[in-house]
């Protein structure tokens, strides 16, 4: 062929259509053809993919027939281009021919299972029906473009018809609207005018709505199996000799806080992760609670009534119930509202506060002698953008009084963390009990928590809400008043010892330690090991002395002292504890004292020879001491007693001393003197033995036994009786410890009652 001499466009595409990729093996039926993009020299070359044995009166009919849907198809498929014809400049005679009814059954059919047929599929499809490959492209195209067109057609029909329909409302409700009349006065009323308050409450409504949208989404992502298990407590133990109740130590896993003693109570132990259909009802609740929260932690009267001396707030339970009138429901018959609030600023950045409140194991570890034990049933949500904004989290946990004649509170709620602002964060819990009500409950939480708002220099300002419906009959008489009077359980409570454990943890973390005073621990590792065992020490005496459902106390009667309750449990392969039996004693009685002065006479060494008889009159040495806070009486002990007699080793005591308003702790155990050596030097605290004993020391609520100013004290003892783990208990033992702590108890009033006169 000569230079310069171009192919013609028919004769080209014929030359490819022979020599091109013609395999189309497989092809069966339209549901089953492969299906692929078209190939770049695919798309390139279709323009001029016309053999030679194509009719003009076919491309005319294909050009004619619909040229116009044909047109518009290019925005349906960049890949899909037009015909070549379009491109030749001669001028063609433009005959139609119409496919048969056969062709158009099969294409029809075709489109229904793949609206868009890749280059072998046409081919294939072409071959069978006689047709060329671009007849069934342009006939394929023309379809699309049809279908879309009439489906457009059929949407604008639905419009029209909606729109005339909201035309007919809206002139319904203007008239409507024009012959209605105001309530109040009579008169007619304007359109579109609406109550101040209405339009508050659709505004509110709409925002939680947003909200409740916004938590369900964030939930989606996390929900589905259970993001944190945790197995439930183990049978009880079969009780021992005397009745008394026996209960293996040991870490329990997935508990936070302090030690668990045998089973949990049938409350407890019966309620287990919520089921996906509670989840909806769950997450609406928790963002009803937080509105609740935030609206009660920041409005005055007439909510909070402040009292004569202006130091607390009480609820006004009226008011409570019209400006919250949904909430989880009534008060149950025979239940009591406690309800109150309190502000502090902490020494703590408000992000490791919601961290803490947030972690089980942190803050029952923080509130360790309020919260017996905790335990997180389920995470429904982490929260998003790597903190804990948003997140959900459903737990039960025990709240307690250190007393064996206060029974605990049991409780299962949701707790919901949101971020409100740059530094506003916002922590609540609500009871969950409505979802499964069960028999026996006897405490409902009503939206409690904290708002926590950012203050200079990494302090924070919390402002504490405690709400709780209650049945209090089970408290002894001794301690009704510190119950009802709001102080054993409400929010002053929570604050200062927040405040209190704040303090603390600075002082772990404290670097600028003064080397001059006589006694002080400088080195660094060796303040973390100590402060780490005494923490430890505190929780398992706080687990270990309340009224918990966990562990059941004997009283032991005729003494002639007051009341007296042991209870015995085995220490098997505990290494934070010696092995064999242990029987712990408590008892709890008024004092006319003032809570700070039996505080001080308690955990003075110089004065500890005057109630404690294990140190048999020896004298009382403090070796070293680590400070936790700006009252002189938080810190940790090391003391040693010197033995009067030669012959005895010396023994060493650690104790830890906190006080705060609502309560004060003195709490000590013997230590080894090898494995305090290793802690001072920084080694791991967890492998002491510790049988921690001590004094909880609160006020008795202004009217103790008629008096006001007196001290509610109790005094618990824990004593190895028997190596063995399996020994039998003896009466002697039991006889050993009853005298040890009423004896204790008689120098105790003794040496106060002299102070006193």
């Amino acid at each position: 062929m000569p230079a310069g001499i171009m192919t013609p466009a028919r004769n080209m595409g014929s030359m490819i259509g022979r020599n091109g990729n013609n395999n189309v093996a497989g092809f069966s039926s339209p549901s089953g053809l492969p299906f692929s993009q078209p190939s770049i020299m695919d798309a390139h070359l279709l323009p001029l993919d016309i053999p030679q044995n194509t009719s003009e009166s076919d491309l005319a009919r294909i050009r004619d027939d619909d040229f116009d849907s044909a047109t518009k198809s290019g925005s349906d498929n960049n890949h899909e281009l037009v015909s070549g014809d379009d491109q030749d400049p001669r001028p063609k005679k433009k005959r139609y021919h119409r496919h048969t009814q056969h062709q158009i059954q099969e294409m029809e059919a075709f489109f229904k299972e793949c609206p868009h047929p890749d280059d072998k599929q046409r081919k294939e499809l072409s071959r069978e029906l006689g047709l060329e490959p671009l007849q069934v492209k342009f006939w394929f195209q023309n379809k699309r473009t049809q279908m879309k067109n009439q489906h457009e057609r059929h949407e604008n029909t639905q419009l029209r018809t909606e729109n005339e329909k909201l035309r007919a409302d809206n002139m319904r409700y203007r008239e409507a609207l024009s012959n209605a009349s105001c309530p109040n006065c009579g008169g007619p009323t304007a359109i579109g005018e609406m109550s101040f308050d209405e339009h508050h409450l659709r505004l509110e409504n709409a925002r939680l709505r947003e909200e409740i949208d916004r938590i369900s989404a964030i939930a989606a992502k996390y929900v589905g199996k259970p993001v944190v298990n945790y197995p439930l407590l183990s049978p009880p133990v079969p009780s021992r000799p005397l009745e008394l109740g026996m209960a293996n130590f040991g870490p329990q896993p997935g508990l936070g806080g302090g030690d668990i003693y045998g089973s949990a109570s049938d409350l407890i132990r019966s309620i287990s992760a919520p089921t996906e259909a509670d989840k909806p009802m769950i997450i609406e609740l928790a963002v009803a609670a937080m509105e609740e929260l935030t609206r009660m932690a920041q409005m005055g009267e007439p909510l909070w009534m402040t009292t004569l001396d202006g130091s607390t707030h009480m609820l006004n339970e009226d008011e409570y119930l019209r400006t919250f009138p949904r909430g989880i429901g009534p008060k149950p018959s025979g239940f009591k509202c406690e309800a109150s609030r309190e502000s502090a600023v902490v020494i703590m950045n408000h992000i490791n506060l919601v961290e803490i409140l947030m972690d089980v194991n942190q803050w029952s570890t923080l509130f360790s002698g309020i919260v017996s034990r905790a335990m997180t049933l389920e995470v429904l949500s982490t929260g998003v953008a790597g903190n804990y904004n948003g997140a959900l989290q459903v737990m039960t946990s025990e709240f307690q009084v250190p007393s064996p004649l206060v029974p605990t509170r049991e409780s299962y709620f949701v707790r919901y963390c949101k971020q409100h602002g740059d530094g506003t964060w916002a922590v609540v819990d609500v009871s969950l009990d409505d979802l499964r009500p069960t028999p026996g409950v006897r405490c409902r939480r009503r939206p409690s928590g904290c708002l926590i708002q950012e203050m200079p220099n990494g302090y924070s300002k919390v402002t504490w809400v405690e709400h709780v419906e209650v049945d209090d009959r089970g408290v002894h008489n001794l301690y009704k008043q510190l119950v009802s009077s709001g102080q054993a359980f409400g929010a002053k409570r929570w604050v200062t010892t927040l405040d209190r454990q704040c303090e603390r943890l600075a002082s772990a973390m404290a670097t600028n330690i003064p080397t001059g005073d006589v006694g002080v621990i400088t080195n660094q590792e060796g303040r973390k090991s100590m402060l780490k065992l005494a923490e430890r020490m505190v929780i398992s005496f706080c687990a270990g002395v309340s009224a918990s459902t966990t562990h059941t106390w004997t009283t032991l009667s005729g003494t002639g002292a007051d009341d007296v309750r042991v209870m015995t449990r085995k220490s098997i392969d505990d290494p934070g504890r010696p092995h064999g039996i242990v029987l712990s004693a408590a008892t709890s009685f008024w004092l006319p004292v003032p809570p700070k002065r039996i505080f001080d006479f308690l955990r003075d060494e110089n004065s500890r020879s005057e109630w404690d008889i294990l140190s048999n009159g020896g004298v009382v040495q403090e070796m070293a001491h680590i400070a936790n806070g700006r009252d002189t009486g938080n810190c940790v002990s090391l003391l040693r007693v010197n033995s009067a007699n030669s012959s005895q080793s010396n023994m060493l005591i650690l104790q830890e001393s906190c006080t705060d308003p609502t309560a004060s702790f003195v709490i000590y155990a013997p230590v080894d003197v090898v494995a305090m050596n290793l802690v001072l030097n920084g080694g791991d605290p967890d492998y002491v033995a510790l049988l921690p004993s001590g004094f909880a020391i609160l006020p008795d609520g202004g009217g103790g036994e008629g008096v006001s100013g007196g001290s509610l004290l109790t005094v618990a003892f824990q004593i190895l009786v028997d190596s063995v783990p399996t020994a039998k208990l003896s009466l002697g033992s039991v006889a050993t410890v009853n005298n040890l702590i009423a004896c204790t108890v008689e120098r105790i009033k003794a040496s106060l009652s002299c102070e006193n006169a």
